[in-house]
């Protein structure tokens, strides 16, 4: 095992995690802009965005279990959900588990309007450049997973 196999001392591993955090906000404020710019094409807000994507990933959901999915406001969700809902990009559905919270799941609109979306962002991902392996994306899926547990017991309402 060489030194950069070995785990970081928590003084280290928080400088370098820092050094995540830093690219963290303004390549998620550019992809939102980027996500924002192609609005114009698919007529879709980065919150609606988000919803469709849990909805075709997942499957039905309640407006509680996508807010804690995403870590965002539940009421947030709600005006997300409410806005696909208005354009026919999602519906409510019983909910066989539990009856005062209703399912949400993709229409077929719905369905056809995240799929164009996601495959414009794969077209564009796919230019991303520095020769990465899977083991880089395992990586770093691990370490944002990590990160995200740490604060797990952030509240978002």
């Amino acid at each position: 095992m060489n030194d950069s196999d070995k785990p970081l001392p928590p003084d280290e591993l928080g400088r370098r995690l820092t050094d995540v955090f830093d690219l963290m906000g303004p390549l998620y404020r550019r992809v939102q802009r980027s996500v924002e710019q192609g609005e114009a094409v698919e007529g879709l807000s980065i919150g609606v965005r988000a919803v469709l994507a849990l909805l075709h990933r997942h499957g039905p959901m309640t407006v509680p279990q996508m807010g804690r999915a995403q870590a965002i406001s539940r009421q947030f969700v709600q005006r997300m959900v409410n806005d696909a809902a208005a354009r026919g990009l999602v519906e409510s559905i019983p909910n066989p588990a539990h009856q005062r919270s209703s399912l949400i799941r993709l229409t077929d609109d719905g369905r056809e309007a995240i799929s164009a979306v996601l495959a414009r962002e794969h077209t564009v991902l796919r230019e991303v450049g520095g020769d990465l392996t899977d083991a880089d994306v395992t990586a770093c899926l691990r370490v944002l997973g990590e990160m995200l547990k740490l604060f797990d017991h952030v509240d978002v309402n």
